[in-house]
């Protein structure tokens, strides 16, 4: 089938690349000259293990495009995926849905009949009602359908989440839609995916209320983590045993400084404007928030207190700046919470991410960068654990020790065993152990 990709963010990129590895001819179309150029070139804006290759390859096949021009790539096309950004809102929290609007009032007088409008992006619930008024108001006479298709991509996994997904979520309001996307899905066939057809609004609200869970998760472990420090026991113990629980499962189970990224702080927020717009208040996700916000204040604060005394004038290593590892977004990610904590205390931060600085510069003052994590621990007062890099997870502690003023080291990710770290003569301070 041929599909047009609004949007080359990172939902749009993986997903035109995927779909054409499909075997689909997919037209990724963007209004940034530069990033169209780049991506032309074969340079991704993003990083995400294995896209470049991805991308190259169903470039030369001919199966994949770029370019700045809408209106010479609908004529053709069988389906239309908006995958533009949706921001939370300055003032209330909501998605701001200026790009998902002016994307559909653009492609209204060049749409074929026929054609199906998927809404790929994040989208509160009513969206694509608004989306169908919008076209139908230009085209009142055209024969369309519009479809909600929520993306449930992990950033620095997306690719095998694309092709090996948990499901395929497909809200509809009539069955010519339906057959459309069941379609261009039809590949996932053989691994036997399970394909949930909802109404369009029934699908928008999921990925929300999926998003809820488990940053929901998130912020539960993180308390009982706190409450492990307090009464002497182990959070990955207790961990452990929830999860063994086939009802609870394993997942999002990992105490650390708090969620970042591009979904689950903006998609909370959201969820929560929803249900106030409804009447329908959401007071778990709203701890859920309050807790998750807060959490990230209170690691850069366990850092200044591992320092002890006055900790004014001396330096830590920050050993990653991103949400999380295999990324370089670094959209909400607590490392920005613990940077402006440490400096607030007067505290130098050296900091090393193997792909997150040079969006962290943009974010970040009065931060050294540095070449590796040896070259930010050099005359540091600790060592600070911030994302589960893999190239954090084997330190060289013997070398560290010689580099670090006082061996102390802070696992805000609980990478190490303490008995491990206590044995090279340094002091260990993990989270809920």
């Amino acid at each position: 089938m041929r599909i047009v990709m609004i949007g080359t963010g990172y939902v749009g990129l993986v997903s035109g690349a995927c779909f054409s590895d499909f075997g689909h001819h997919v037209t990724c179309v963007d209004k940034d000259a530069a990033k169209v150029e780049a991506l032309l070139a074969g340079r991704m804006p993003i990083f995400e293990p294995g896209l470049d290759d991805l991308v190259a390859r169903n470039v030369a096949a001919g199966r994949l495009e770029f370019t700045l021009d809408l209106a010479s790539a609908l004529p053709q096309a069988d389906a239309v995926f908006i995958a533009v950004g949706t921001p939370s809102r300055r003032g209330d929290g909501h998605a701001d849905l200026t790009y998902v609007y002016a994307a559909a009032a653009e492609m209204a007088e060049h749409l074929r009949p026929g054609t199906v409008v998927v809404t790929k992006s994040t989208v509160p619930v009513g969206t694509g009602d608004e989306v169908e008024r919008i076209i139908r108001e230009a085209r009142p006479d055209l024969d369309f359908h519009v479809a909600s298709n929520p993306e449930f991509l992990r950033e620095g996994a997306a690719i095998e989440d694309f092709k090996r997904p948990d499901r395929v979520v497909i809200g509809v309001d009539d069955k010519a839609a339906e057959e459309v996307l069941q379609q261009i899905y039809r590949p996932l066939l053989r691994n036997e995916t399970p394909m949930l057809v909802t109404s369009r609004r029934g699908a928008e609200l999921t990925k929300y209320a999926a998003n809820a869970f488990l940053a929901t998760k998130i912020s539960f472990i993180n308390e009982i983590a706190d409450l492990c420090e307090k009464v002497d026991a182990d959070v990955q113990d207790v961990a452990k045993g929830m999860g063994l629980d086939y009802r609870i499962g394993a997942r999002f189970l990992q105490p650390g400084p708090g969620y970042g990224g591009s979904c689950f702080p903006k998609d909370t927020l959201a969820l929560l404007k929803t249900g106030q717009d409804y009447e329908a208040p959401l007071r778990i996700v709203e701890a859920v928030v309050a807790s998750n916000d807060q959490r990230k204040r209170s690691m850069g604060r366990k850092v200044v207190h591992a320092l002890g005394g006055d900790p004014h004038g001396k330096s830590v290593a920050l050993l990653g700046l991103t949400f999380k590892a295999n990324t370089d977004d670094m959209r909400d990610s607590p490392a920005i919470f613990i940077v402006q904590a440490l400096q607030d205390a007067g505290i130098h931060v050296r900091a090393f991410d193997p792909e997150g600085m040079e969006q962290a510069a943009k974010l970040l003052d009065n931060v050294t960068y540095c070449e590796d994590p040896y070259d930010a621990m050099r005359d540091a007062d600790a060592a600070v654990i911030v994302t589960e890099w893999d190239v954090f997870r084997a330190l060289d502690l013997g070398r560290a020790k010689q580099l670090l003023k006082e061996p102390l080291l802070v696992d805000l990710r609980n990478l190490y065993r303490r008995t491990d770290v206590e044995e090279q003569g340094f002091r260990y301070i993990a989270v809920g152990r």
